[in-house]
């Protein structure tokens, strides 16, 4: 067996200080694989919502079970194959009965209780204030979520007296707040997080100002190799800049808009999300959204890899 890389050895440092309680070493480790976690959802679920949300309740398992990882140096796999659980489940129907009379009679002994679960988290403290500054409903969804045998939507929806649609955008809003929370332990303890983050994001606005005013190629060759391999939705490949810039033109000529709404970045690897708008005229010329997953070396970037969000189905109208 080899020697730990250096990447390892500060993997295996950050979880065991987040498993003796360490929140900023928490917030640290999700910070370092947050991209490559964002890169999973991304494939499997497409960018958007969906994506975001399952990286969201990945930092929130993880936050729960940390205890529970024995290989401090397997840190960054463990969260990449929670995060691949996370997405898998989204794909299933969740199987649940009924709820009966009322919120403690569906919690028998079989199923955890949430204040034991909780108090059994080696981050409890942080953890109890940080759910203290969410309103009543949010942190209800959230404890039955994730602290309780009350998982399922449904179920949620039944305890909570409100519809399914109100129980996800409740779930949505809790999982960002404590997430972002979380996550801003890692800036107070590292601030070069926030700095490289900003730098991508930059450059990502520079290629987009440069699409409407400027020389694109030019801009791009700035930080991404001019052998890039790109590839994309239908089996796109190719290398080099001008199917990308090919594209895009042809967006801005179509009437497209480009909304950059998330950076995420780590030393080898950005994702970064964008709302499409389509012309007026032509309202489903293209996907809502797409990511770009950038992969590289040295700083520069040397393969991305496009996916398109997919269209929302809209839920089924409640039976009368």
């Amino acid at each position: 067996m080899g020697t730990p890389g250096p990447d390892t050895r500060v993997d295996a440092e950050l979880a065991h200080a987040a498993q003796a309680g360490d929140v900023s070493a928490l917030g640290t480790l999700l910070t370092r694989h947050r991209p490559a976690l964002l890169a999973i959802a991304v494939a499997m679920l497409g960018p958007g919502p969906d994506a975001d949300d399952a990286v969201q309740e990945t930092c929130l398992v993880a936050l729960r079970r940390i205890g529970d990882l024995r290989d401090h140096a397997a840190a960054g796999s463990w969260l990449r194959a929670v995060a691949r659980n996370v997405c898998r489940m989204r794909y299933r129907s969740p199987v649940h009965a009924p709820l009966g009379t009322g919120l403690a009679e569906v919690l028998p002994s079989a199923e955890p209780d949430p204040a034991q679960v909780l108090g059994q988290v080696a981050t409890r403290d942080w953890l109890w204030h940080a759910m203290e500054e969410l309103s009543p409903p949010l942190r209800l969804v959230l404890v039955l979520r994730h602290f309780s045998g009350v998982t399922a939507y449904e179920d949620i929806a039944e305890a909570c007296g409100v519809p399914v649609g109100t129980v996800r955008s409740r779930l949505h809003e809790a999982r960002g707040k404590l997430t972002r929370a979380l996550l801003a332990t890692a800036d107070d303890a590292h601030g070069d997080v926030g700095r490289l983050t900003a730098e991508r994001r930059g450059h990502v606005q520079d290629l987009l100002h440069a699409l409407r005013h400027g020389d694109l190629t030019a801009t791009l060759a700035t930080a991404w190799l001019p052998t890039v391999a790109l590839s994309g939705p239908r089996g796109m490949r190719d290398e080099g800049y001008d199917l990308l810039v090919r594209g895009l033109e042809k967006d801005l000529a179509d009437g497209v808009g480009h909304h950059l709404t998330t950076v995420v970045a780590s030393s080898d690897l950005t994702v970064c999300e964008f709302d499409l708008a389509s012309p007026p005229d032509d309202p489903l010329h293209c996907p809502p959204g797409v990511a770009w997953v950038l992969h590289l070396r040295s700083g520069w970037v040397e393969r991305a890899r496009l996916v398109h969000a997919r269209r929302p189905v809209p839920e089924p109208a409640p039976m009368a």
